[in-house]
């Protein structure tokens, strides 16, 4: 009797490991003592009370959700001050809106978010790049209802003609969603360029959050704590620089408050380091001035 031969078991190949051998950037150890320095704030520079910063980025892209995120780290409970919507195709925020932040005492943070609307990749659509120059040099009014076709003027009533430093944008924060970064239109790359550039001359620094991370990434969603660690969000802090020529130490990953009703540390400590950046950054140029 012929003996048959066994058929050797598949060997499939391992999935390939989506970390990182180590995280390339630290945060949750710094999370206490960046919350500390955030809440004792205070420009150096006299001529100011606060550091203004603009969120500036593609339609959808997360800007009023981080500002909510912001708003819910430093208060300790979930807020949305800030309208947002998930399902509209343009942008939702259509007003030029300086937002401050209350502490438990009454005062404010020494800390202004100036939200914007969003970039689109047709031309009579979303925020035209003029009017976001404009904003940077202080011009713009508090409340200002964009009009993509119609940019402000000179000789709008609410034109600010004389802007102190106070009102002039002190960091300029690009805003995208990870796992969009090889999806922006090459008109809103060129747009957002051109407001870096612009911001370059006027000296202003500028910083990048890539927003969505647990929706991108199934290792994110499953453990923030990992998402220094998750090589596909590397590769996206990789590809946005080399997108908008922004350095890596500029580019921060970040958690919005979505589906949560109640704030998180881990989610917080991200936010919480770039915020940071944000104003150390921010401080240094207006230290200059």
């Amino acid at each position: 009797m012929g003996g048959g031969s066994s058929c050797p078991p598949c060997e499939r190949p391992a999935p390939p490991d989506p970390y990182l051998s180590q995280p390339w950037r630290n945060v949750k150890d710094d999370y206490q003592e960046n919350l500390a320095f955030v809440k004792s704030y205070e420009p150096r520079n006299q001529d100011v009370k606060h550091l203004r910063i603009l969120l500036h980025g593609p339609v959808g892209s997360g800007k009023s959700s981080f500002f909510n995120s912001v708003d819910s780290a430093l208060k300790g409970r979930v807020t949305g001050r800030a309208p947002t919507d998930a399902i509209s195709g343009s942008s939702y925020t259509t007003k030029y809106k300086a937002y401050k932040i209350r502490k438990d005492d009454g005062s404010f943070y020494s800390v202004i978010f100036n939200d914007i609307m969003g970039f689109e990749q047709n031309t009579n659509t979303g925020v035209d790049v003029e009017d976001v120059k404009l904003a940077m040099r202080g011009h713009m009014p508090n409340g200002y209802q964009f009009n993509p076709v119609a940019q402000l003027q000179e000789t709008d009533r609410d034109y600010i003609s004389s802007p102190t430093l106070e009102d002039r944008v002190h960091v300029l924060i690009g805003v995208c969603p990870v796992d969009s970064v090889s999806l922006i239109s090459d008109e809103v790359v060129k747009k957002m360029r051109e407001v870096r550039l612009a911001a370059a001359e006027l000296g202003i620094p500028q910083l990048a959050i890539l927003t969505k991370v647990d929706e991108a990434c199934p290792e994110a969603k499953e453990d923030i704590n990992e998402t220094y660690r998750i090589k596909y969000l590397k590769e996206q802090v990789d590809r946005f620089s080399m997108l908008l020529g922004l350095p890596l130490n500029c580019i921060f990953l970040v958690k919005n408050y979505s589906s949560e009703i109640e704030t998180n540390d881990d989610i917080n400590a991200l936010i919480l380091t770039a915020l940071k950046q944000m104003i150390n950054f921010g401080d240094d140029f207006l230290d200059d001035l």
